[in-house]
């Protein structure tokens, strides 16, 4: 009997000190959730006006998705489609996180072609399913955003019907949602039965994809440290990587005041940690975050991955420019995080009244509420 006491004490003192020894049983931590989102566009010259809309508010929708709860990791593709005939069928480009590659890829469509009905929906939306490569995990939120104007032709030879691949999508846990772009009346029953067999939700917009400009009091001011801190970019890497990297800094330098606000405000979100240096450039191909981000030793940088003009630099040169690269960049981003939570503050409250007054019923507006509601059981809120 004391024997049985002793180990019972011993037992229970072992257990108390395990439960005040610092994490003793330390719980892992939870998963970052994840989004994909493939948009497939009709490019037909019929819908020059969506296209510029969705150029306007790519960052704003990614901004967006990215301010859930738990932060979810971003990834988006992007398919433009006309029909055969005309200057391509397709253009696919499988999901990335590298958000700046796809709104280059976005940039560079413009509306064209076209002129009759149908269009080769069912080619576009078969691609959206099958050449994404989406994620096999169930928990991750699988969504298509097909947006377009026109039926699709079902007089094709060698072409998989919509009925078909919304199967195949639901069978994948892929959520295809429609948004309608006018008013033709055959579109409208084909884009309905598409996102009821494939669990998502049928939305119709006015023509022109009707986005709403969002200007705020703190955009010029914004616009002026995305400037600066392009400079702060120095490109790393291969000859490839550079190349791409300086295209990057370029197209973030022309970007309208607005789109040039949200995807700042994107990236700063996007940084893994709230000690960590928000990138500049999304993808990589930048050493001064990666030295800001004690990736990377001054002392470990290889000099054939530079640009030339720093190759010629001496060594203590080369050393003080990227020092004081890191110290630029780091005051223009803290004075940029002051601008940007006065800008989403801003923002949040006008989205409040302009929804109160029904008008957030353009392209960006449907997207973003179907991405609330439809990532809510995947546990992320906003």
């Amino acid at each position: 009997m004391k024997k049985t006491a002793l180990l019972l004490s011993l037992c229970l003192a072992a257990m108390a000190w395990a439960e005040d020894k610092p994490n003793a049983k330390a719980k892992k931590p939870a998963k970052q959730p994840r989004i994909e989102v493939c948009f497939v566009l009709d490019t037909t010259g019929s819908m020059s006006g969506l296209i510029n809309g969705a150029k306007q508010k790519i960052w704003a929708i990614a901004n967006m998705m990215i301010s859930g709860k738990p932060k979810p990791e971003i990834h988006i593709g992007l398919i433009g489609y006309r029909d055969r005939g005309d200057a391509y069928v397709t253009k696919t480009f499988p999901l990335s996180n590298d958000i700046d590659d796809i709104y280059d890829k976005l940039m560079a469509f413009k509306a064209g072609g076209g002129g009759d009905t149908p269009e080769s929906v069912n080619q576009a939306l078969h691609e959206a399913v099958h050449k994404m490569e989406w994620s096999a995990n169930d928990d991750v939120l699988k969504v298509i955003f097909l947006v377009g104007d026109a039926p699709p032709h079902m007089d094709y030879k060698q072409d998989i019907k919509y009925q078909v691949t919304c199967q195949q999508a639901a069978k994948a846990n892929i959520i295809i949602n429609t948004i309608q772009c006018g008013k033709m009346a055959s579109t409208t029953p084909v884009w309905k039965e598409i996102a009821a067999k494939a669990e998502g939700k049928f939305n119709q917009i006015l023509q022109d994809g009707g986005v709403l400009a969002m200007t705020t009091p703190f955009d010029k001011d914004i616009a002026a440290c995305n400037i600066a801190l392009g400079k702060t970019v120095t490109a790393y890497g291969g000859s490839r990587l550079r190349a791409l990297t300086a295209t990057k800094v370029t197209n973030a330098s022309r970007a309208t005041r607005e789109s040039a606000a949200d995807r700042l405000a994107f990236l700063d979100k996007s940084k893994e940690s709230e000690k960590s240096a928000a990138e500049v450039i999304s993808g990589g191909g930048d050493l001064i975050n990666l030295i800001a981000n004690k990736k990377l030793d001054l002392k470990d940088v290889e000099e054939k991955k530079l640009p030339e003009k720093i190759r010629k630099m001496k060594p203590k040169e080369r050393e003080a420019y990227f020092k004081k690269q890191v110290e630029d960049r780091k005051k223009i981003q803290a004075d940029l995080a002051v601008l940007l939570k006065k800008r989403d503050a801003f923002i949040a409250k006008k989205n409040a009244e302009l929804k109160k007054e029904g008008k957030l019923t353009g392209f960006d507006g449907r997207v973003q509420d179907l991405i609330r509601s439809q990532a809510a059981p995947k546990g992320i809120a906003y």
